[in-house]
């Protein structure tokens, strides 16, 4: 193969919901952990989208539900076998929505997303990662700025990105951005593992890492599929694709939490979803602990026809 030649591969960030916890399937090998992924075949696959459900059915045995194509991804030297002399690689990205109704093919399982991206998740307060550890390296780093463009450029990021010290709020769609100026930063074990494998200089004495490291740019992509996730939740029902044709008002709330990475007010979240004519009582309730039964309620599919926009709010990442 010469050098020239171009590799296409499929990528998929499977998302779940489960127990109100945030879920991706990934996939494990050779040390790493990785999104599924798999070559497109021409001559297999009629399309994109069908070799990328083909290989989440041969690697996982999942159906799925929602899905649609996330980004191309063809950086320079994002796979170790262009590093080593090969061919560069372009994935082309999906992400889907599903129900973790059933364990996975053997090589493949659910984790929890934001064990990769620990500074997403604000539904307990403000992450302890960004004042122990975040804050203090972006400010160094911001210090070592040489150029009088760096010097500008890098506090700007870092603000736009995670806010002013001491901010007790950040954008939430932003999550591509924050984890790209993490890994500018010298922040994640991949920023250390990338620079290694194309130059010849020393490892860094003491390199610090934030959250769980994956194979090539897979968290990069994760980080992608996160930020339109939560961009969407603002104007489509992606929500209602996690849940069960019946559910109550607190699992929705619970579910949106997860992919949000924040916690809602109870009665102001119940006051959109219902204003928004997002769903309906189906006359039944379950029972939800000791408490008293709670009240069932399903999707308006209707509403896609009545409105434009049909969604929750632009998720902000906000501290207690």
């Amino acid at each position: 193969m010469k050098k020239t030649d171009t590799l296409v591969d499929l990528l998929g960030v499977i998302v779940a919901v489960t127990d109100e916890e945030p879920r991706v399937l990934v996939v494990d090998g050779d040390g790493d952990i990785a999104l599924p992924n798999g070559p497109f075949v021409p001559g297999d696959h009629a399309s994109l989208e069908d070799g990328f459900r083909q290989l989440i059915e041969s690697q996982a045995g999942l159906d799925l539900y929602y899905v649609e194509q996330l980004y191309t991804f063809g950086n320079r030297y994002r796979t170790a076998g262009e590093v080593e002399g090969g061919p560069r690689t372009l994935s082309v990205a999906y992400v889907a929505l599903t129900r973790e109704d059933e364990a996975p093919l053997e090589g493949a399982r659910w984790a929890d997303w934001y064990e990769f991206l620990p500074w997403e998740d604000w539904r307990d307060g403000r992450p302890e990662e960004l004042d122990s550890i975040i804050a203090p390296r972006l400010a160094t780093w911001c210090s070592e700025a040489r150029s009088q463009t760096a010097r500008r450029n890098r506090p700007e990021r870092v603000n736009v990105t995670f806010g002013h010290p001491g901010a007790t709020e950040m954008d939430g769609v932003h999550a591509l951005e924050r984890l790209e100026l993490l890994y500018d930063a010298g922040l994640m074990t991949e920023s250390e593992r990338d620079r290694l494998a194309i130059s010849a200089e020393a490892a860094a004495p003491d390199p610090i890492n934030i959250g769980t490291p994956m194979a090539a740019d897979h968290r990069r992509v994760l980080a992608t599929a996160l930020g339109r996730i939560r961009g969407k939740l603002a104007y489509r029902p992606v929500v209602f694709e996690l849940l069960p044709g019946e559910f109550t008002l607190l699992k929705l709330q619970q579910v949106a939490e997860a992919l949000s990475g924040t916690h809602l007010h109870k009665q102001n979240f119940r006051r959109l979803v219902m204003n928004a004519n997002l769903v309906e009582p189906i006359g039944r309730t379950t029972a939800v602990g000791r408490g008293r039964p709670a009240e069932l309620f399903r999707f308006r599919r209707e509403v896609l026809g009545e409105k434009l926009t049909v969604g929750l709010s632009r998720p902000t990442l906000r501290g207690d």
